[in-house]
């Protein structure tokens, strides 16, 4: 029987899995939403960066998916590693908008929260 904080873990991946592909999906149909997310300066308008943010949306997409598959088919453990896998990706994201002069409120409310929410469900994860 899986306790509370398994639960409540197990809920957060489903919507970090299902919201990362959203957010895929809307940066890869408008790229314009990249700005939401603290790039300063973004030209969406230029080819080079939308083909750049459209790789970023397909990773966004694609890291998803790997979410959903192992809520799908695996246990708490490897869902745990999954979710700590991702907190580094999200740490980058957080890094890179910080060192790219963009506001607190994307490094910080976005990309750092998504970071410590996704560690802290993993080690929930991998402690269950």
């Amino acid at each position: 029987m899986p306790t509370a904080a398994t639960t409540a873990a197990t809920v957060i991946t489903w919507a970090i899995a299902v919201g990362i592909i959203l957010i895929g999906a809307r940066s890869l149909w408008t790229p314009e939403a990249a700005a939401d997310f603290g790039i300063p300066g973004t030209r969406t308008e230029d080819p080079s960066v939308r083909a750049w943010l459209s790789v970023l949306a397909v990773r966004d997409i694609g890291y998803g998916l790997f979410l959903l598959i192992v809520l799908l088919g695996a246990g708490t453990h490897l869902r745990g590693w999954m979710m700590l896998a991702g907190s580094l990706v999200t740490l980058g994201d957080t890094l890179i908008t910080k060192l790219s002069g963009g506001p607190a409120k994307a490094y910080l409310g976005i990309h750092a929260t998504t970071t410590v929410v996704m560690a802290a469900a993993g080690a929930v994860l991998l402690l269950s």
